[in-house]
């Protein structure tokens, strides 16, 4: 039996992965009873990453009625795709983005306020990820960048991304690239969030 379509790459992709991510996420009801996706990516804009087990309760991939959950690898994965964490089952972690958010943009947003900016700036009307150009040296260590394959950047090196891990280490890019990180993200980043990542990253880091 070939893996559920549910697997979320930084580049935007919900694919089929037979690894398990550390942290899943909704967007709402995006499965058929027969648990396919079918050609919404998104049924509000409220995109958030949460818990893969919350209380001692497990979700489960696609119930009947219920959303449909997406795997990240890590949490860095979920930002780049353009989630941002639960308030409910990561309420400390969401109180650190909010926080991030606030010295990143002055004043205090709302949720509502998050979501709609957030959504304005990762996907298109499309179901197209929406990506920028930057400086390499400018962005923040959590950030996914473009290039011959998707890096996580640290502060000191480039990380290989694939589903199943990350593979290697390589020096930051240099000059302009593309990126992954959804623009309002990355300045969150660039105040001070820290994003959970995958054992294989802290393995990999020089």
């Amino acid at each position: 039996m070939s893996p559920l379509q549910n697997r979320v790459l930084p580049t935007g992709e919900i694919v089929s992965h037979p690894g398990r991510g550390t942290l899943t996420g909704n967007r709402g009801i995006l499965h058929g009873p027969d648990g396919r996706l079918g050609t919404a990516r998104w049924r509000h804009p409220h995109w958030v990453c949460c818990e893969v087990s919350f209380r001692e309760r497990y979700h489960g991939p696609m119930p009947d009625n219920g959303w449909t959950a997406l795997f990240f690898l890590d949490e860095a994965v979920a930002l780049a795709a353009g989630h941002r964490p639960c308030h409910q089952c990561r309420h400390a972690d969401a109180g650190r983005f909010r926080a991030a958010w606030d010295r990143a943009f002055g004043g205090t947003a709302s949720t509502q306020t998050i979501d709609r900016t957030l959504h304005a700036a990762r996907v298109d009307r499309r179901r197209v990820q929406i990506r920028h150009r930057a400086q390499a040296d400018t962005l923040p260590a959590g950030a996914f960048v473009l290039t011959d394959a998707p890096y996580l950047l640290t502060e000191t090196a480039a990380l290989r991304y694939t589903p199943g891990g990350y593979v290697s280490a390589t020096a930051r890019p240099l000059g302009e690239v593309t990126v992954l990180t959804p623009q309002p993200i990355v300045q969150v980043l660039a105040a001070g969030y820290q994003p959970r990542l995958h054992p294989d990253a802290a393995s990999l880091i020089p």
